[in-house]
């Protein structure tokens, strides 16, 4: 698989390798939503580095440069993505800085946007709200931004407002952002956004609530987008929700719910590799451990959950 996927980007004329360049993207795309992030993102950064030689080298006739500047750049979005799902968040970073750069060079307007959103999100992950706000409002201060585009600068800045503690303001967001999704995709809104959709909003009203203190309704919220998923076959985005049900069943102290999800996880780990959904089950089983009030079978769950993945909490 992985020759597949760099060496077809490399043969042939700049036509035939931007389509190639396109294919392999797709295939990455659909091998992260059934299997996760950890096992192709180093491909993704073969295809995106053997890309980037062939621009550098001057091998690209100047008239078609910038159409393959875009697609150099649509690799190094990919890159970046998976390498944050992969929880490489320095490589990821680097990745996606570089996407938005390319992006920007080939005036590809859409592009350079989603490296934004990309790094709000990231931003958000790593504990840095405060640059994922700026960013956010950076985006919903442009004219005429694509109503998909600013409905995720919304989504971007409601979880930044609310680890900022700002819960009426991203409430706010979180209502104009659920809002906008009854609106069907317009002409304006590219077609990456396509998976700007209920479940992904869910997950993030989900994770808004949360961090709010809301875990019951947190709670909720994420049950309905894990429906979605799972009536989809979103392994990936399945096994994000089992996660992030198990952290709010935890917080709302709705134990024999978050044993249920809990021990669901360990069959989608066979399937799906994610080291950053590893990582967010890691921290949500040291929630139940040092809760005091967790009981001891769900304790002896945490410890029989972490042997079968090797996956320990602390």
């Amino acid at each position: 698989m992985t020759a597949g996927f760099v060496d077809a980007a490399v043969d042939g004329g700049v036509d035939a390798e931007i389509e190639r360049i396109g294919a392999a993207v797709g295939g990455l795309v659909a091998h992260d939503g059934r299997h996760g992030a950890d096992g192709i993102a180093p491909v993704a950064v073969r295809l995106w580095r053997r890309a980037q030689r062939r621009l550098d080298g001057g091998h690209v006739p100047g008239a078609r440069r910038n159409d393959y500047r875009a697609a150099v750049a649509e690799t190094a979005e990919l890159a970046g993505w998976l390498l944050f799902d992969a929880d490489d968040q320095r490589a990821s970073r680097n990745a996606t800085v570089h996407a938005r750069m390319l992006a920007r060079q080939a005036g590809d307007r859409s592009m350079e946007r989603f490296a934004l959103t990309n790094l709000a999100m990231q931003d958000v992950e790593i504990g840095r709200p405060g640059e994922a706000l700026h960013i956010a409002d950076a985006l919903l201060s442009q004219p005429r931004i694509p109503p998909r585009i600013a409905l995720l600068a919304r989504i971007r800045r409601a979880r930044a407002l609310a680890d900022l503690g700002c819960g009426p303001r991203a409430a706010d967001d979180l209502r104009v952002a659920r809002a906008a999704l009854e609106d069907s995709l317009s002409s304006r809104d590219p077609a990456w956004t396509w998976w700007v959709d209920e479940c992904e909003v869910g997950a993030h009203e989900g994770a808004v609530l949360l961090a709010l203190g809301d875990a019951a309704e947190a709670a909720a919220r994420l049950e309905d987008a894990a429906y979605l998923a799972a009536s989809r076959s979103d392994a990936r985005g399945s096994l994000y929700f089992q996660v992030s049900l198990v952290q709010s069943y935890a917080d709302a102290r709705a134990w024999r719910e978050c044993e249920d999800t809990l021990t669901a996880v360990p069959a989608t780990l066979e399937t799906v590799v994610s080291g950053r959904n590893r990582r967010r089950l890691r921290a949500a089983m040291r929630g139940v451990l040092r809760d005091e009030r967790s009981p001891r079978w769900l304790r002896h769950t945490v410890h029989d959950v972490a042997k079968a993945t090797g996956n320990g909490p602390t």
